[in-house]
């Protein structure tokens, strides 16, 4: 039946922000045992006299004490001369850092916080064993344009294998490596994938291959203080965790007028459909599922009807859904207006099923499927997909968190379409 909506726009959902608002004082190295403070002056605690102040340790603190307008993207460093650093800590927000090999300097991890009046304290110690203190306080810049960033996932919701992470953002973003080299991502399964750019506005994370199922995704964007252009400023810092559930994927053939239904790698169902009809053709591709209602309200020329168990995957309208009243064509004939119809107690089991993310791929049609009707991130391949990155680079993630690495390096990915990844070409028509 027709089911061809007007279009809400790519990134039309409700979209989550979440913001760093109330920023802790804590620790800044990996180990927690360096803090971060600063102090351009040192001062010996267990000096005894001047005989000991040739062998006390200097310590050094960037941004100088006093200052009011810091720049964000130098960061805090302390250096050490004549001894090594014992610990650094930070007063003010939450800012990591790492202590070099030497043990003679340490450097923030990401940019500062800006607006902000932060207070540095740092100790070390001399060859003799004597202990100092240095303390700096100073103020960061506070910008006159700041740009924002919203993230479509959901606090501890669950996506299909094929969900990637939607960033968008308020402007057009000028310096795109900066805004990569910004996000990090922690999974709970390792993880290959890469950065893509949708324009300037929109930063998407996708996967090489599908998401290992039962997956718990942990997402920051140090954007705080990170200059995009020319005295833009992000202002808080984007975190967000989610998770990935079973595997759960739709291949709907045009052409044999059936649809296969794989879960957890296996498949169970093998059920008769009826696709677009000649001139509402389904169009190819692998999409992802966007939501779901029960019923969904079709308007079109000549009808208005709610319509049960509805899953969407493309803004045009194109969904699987129940079509009662064309149970006798499925199997045999396209008849619809574009969408899967589907037997009543097939659409209801696959509906209460389905989350968002979860692939859908058809096949078989004379039509091509078109970029960003739908969430359109499994039409690339994944040398497309690196092309998309400002930095050209793979992205490592696990446990310990996320590291780019060179594509040339990676072993080849060993997983195969439908259940572990999406065909090459697969929006191309048949």
């Amino acid at each position: 039946m027709p089911q061809r909506n007007s279009r809400p726009g790519r990134r039309a959902l409700p979209i989550v922000m979440i913001a760093a608002a109330g920023l802790l004082v804590a620790a800044c190295h990996s180990s927690s045992q360096y803090g971060t403070a600063g102090s351009t002056t040192s001062k010996n605690k267990n000096s005894s006299g001047s005989g000991g102040q040739a062998q006390q340790v200097h310590l050094a603190i960037s941004p100088a004490a006093g200052s009011r307008s810091a720049d964000p993207a130098k960061g805090i460093t302390v250096t050490a001369t004549d001894g090594k650093i014992s610990s650094v800590r930070v007063a003010g927000a939450q800012v990591t850092g790492t202590l070099s090999k030497s043990g003679t300097s340490w450097h923030s991890d990401w940019t500062l916080p800006v607006g902000k009046r932060l207070t540095v304290t740092a100790t070390g110690t001399g060859r003799s064993g004597r202990t100092v203190t240095a303390v700096s306080s100073f103020r960061t810049l506070t910008p006159a344009q700041t740009f924002t960033t919203m993230i479509f996932e959901g606090y501890q919701q669950t996506y299909g294998v094929g969900m990637p992470i939607m960033l968008s953002f308020n402007r057009p973003i000028v310096n795109r490596a900066a805004v990569e080299r910004a996000m990090t991502i922690k999974t709970s399964k390792p993880v290959v994938g890469a950065w893509y750019w949708d324009g300037a506005k929109t930063l998407v994370f996708r996967p090489r291959t599908y998401w290992p199922a039962h997956t718990t995704v942990s997402f920051i964007g140090h954007l705080n203080g990170l200059e995009e252009a020319p005295g833009v400023y992000g202002t808080y810092t984007l975190t967000q965790t989610f998770k990935i559930g079973q595997s759960l994927i739709v291949v709907a053939s045009t052409k044999t007028h059936h649809l296969k239904l794989y879960r957890s790698g296996r498949q169970i169902a093998y059920w008769p459909i009826s696709t677009g009809r000649p001139g509402d053709d389904t169009p190819n591709g692998t999409y992802l599922t966007i939501d779901k209602h029960n019923p969904e309200l079709m308007v079109g020329p000549g009808y208005r009807l709610e319509v049960p168990w509805s899953v969407r995957f493309t803004w045009t309208g194109d969904y699987l859904h129940d079509a009662y009243w064309s149970v006798s064509e499925q199997g045999y004939i396209n008849v619809s207006h574009g969408c899967v119809n589907m037997r009543p107690a097939d659409a209801k089991y696959y509906y209460q099923m389905a989350v968002p993310g979860d692939p859908v791929t058809v096949v078989g049609s004379p039509l091509a499927g078109t970029w960003d009707n739908g969430w359109t991130e499994w039409f690339l391949s994944w040398p497309q997909l690196l092309k998309g990155s400002a930095l050209h680079m793979a992205v490592q993630a696990g446990p310990n968190g996320s590291q780019f690495v060179n594509p040339a390096t990676l072993t080849a990915a060993t997983a195969t379409a439908p259940l572990g990844t999406s065909r090459p070409g697969n929006s191309r028509a048949g």
